[in-house]
Parts: C-alpha cells; sequence; structure tokens
C-alpha cells in the first residue's frame, strides 16, 4: 500500500473529493440510490466549498481587473473628449460599476483574511458567496456598460442597443439560465 493510499485510508477523503468515486469520473452524490452524498464534517464541507469558490472568483477577478485597467486608461486617451456628453456619461457609470465589480470580487479575500481562526468559515463561505454573486451582477452590468460604449462609438448608435441587447441575452443564458436548468434537472430532491 502507498503512502498515500495509507493516508486516504485514515481520512476516507483527499482534496475535497470522495474517494470512493475518484478515477470513475463521478461524484460521491452519484453512486447509487442509497448514497447520502459526500461523507464529509462541517468543516471539511466549509474548507471544500471555500477551496471552490476561491478558484471561481478567479476567473472573474482576471476578467474584470484587466477589463476595469483598460476603462482606467480610455479617459486619458486623445479621442476621450471628442465624446458626446451621453458617451461620457456611460463612460463613467461603466468605471464606477468595474469599480464596485472588482471590490465585490476582491471582497472574499479580506473577508477571509479578517475571520480566519475564529471558527466561523461556514459563515464566511456564505458571505464570500454572496459577494461573488453580487460581484458576476456587477460584472455583467460592466460589461454591459462598456460594449455599448464601443458599439455606439463603432455603430454611430445605429444598431448598439440591439447588439447590446444580444450579448447581453446571450451572458444570461450562460451565467445564469443553463446552469439553473442544469440544476433543476439533474439535483435529487
Amino acid at each position: 500500500m502507498t503512502e498515500r493510499e495509507q493516508s486516504l485510508g485514515r481520512t476516507g477523503r483527499s482534496e475535497g473529493r470522495d474517494e470512493s468515486s475518484e478515477g470513475r469520473g463521478e461524484s460521491s452524490q452519484g453512486q447509487g440510490e442509497n448514497a447520502p452524498g459526500r461523507s464529509e464534517s462541517e468543516a471539511e464541507r466549509a474548507d471544500r466549498q471555500w477551496t471552490e469558490l476561491v478558484q471561481e472568483i478567479r476567473v472573474a477577478q482576471t476578467g474584470v481587473q484587466i477589463l476595469f485597467g483598460f476603462l482606467l486608461t480610455v479617459v486619458f486617451q486623445p479621442g476621450f473628449q471628442n465624446l458626446s456628453s451621453t458617451d461620457k456619461n456611460i463612460y463613467v457609470i461603466t468605471v464606477i460599476l468595474g469599480a464596485t465589480a472588482t471590490g465585490a470580487l476582491i471582497g472574499p479575500v479580506s473577508f477571509h483574511r479578517i475571520v480566519s481562526g475564529r471558527r466561523i468559515k461556514h459563515q464566511a463561505v456564505t458571505w464570500a458567496a454572496r459577494l461573488t454573486n453580487l460581484g458576476l451582477l456587477l460584472l455583467l452590468a460592466t460589461l454591459s456598460s462598456a460594449l455599448l460604449l464601443v458599439m455606439r462609438a463603432v455603430t454611430h448608435n445605429a444598431y448598439a442597443p440591439w447588439l447590446v441587447a444580444g450579448v447581453v441575452t446571450w451572458y444570461l443564458l450562460c451565467w445564469y439560465v443553463l446552469p439553473m436548468w442544469a440544476r433543476k434537472r439533474h439535483t435529487t430532491d
């Protein structure tokens, strides 16, 4: 028996996965009718959920930080002064949305640092998930607003609202509708 197998024999799990399903590509929740789900303590569940949440946040943080950084440079471009007052207002709204999205998506890191070691990881995961959901909504609004600004400049306002509506619909489908459909279809009572 290898050292890893011995370790797994003692803990029954490794890296948040139920070892009885490892290698078969299935979760412990899909092991049969009598399987109650993961056999993990409340603390182990909170640790796993925190790790998963941090991985998810990394994707969104990168996107919002790149977009926000780009937005901050736009005002210093020579053509910025030629924008209409409407476009400048859209720009200001976009920058504010980007700043708030960045704050919400980085917030879980600060939250974890402040409450770390206080034995409230379950609550920290709950609040971090809420901040992440808020950050994703703000990111959606930021992307939509930035796209509106760019499309107004490129199409001279002719098709901008329709193009943005199509892209926002796509975002909503990918980010919310499809996951909710999968959740409803594949989750048992």
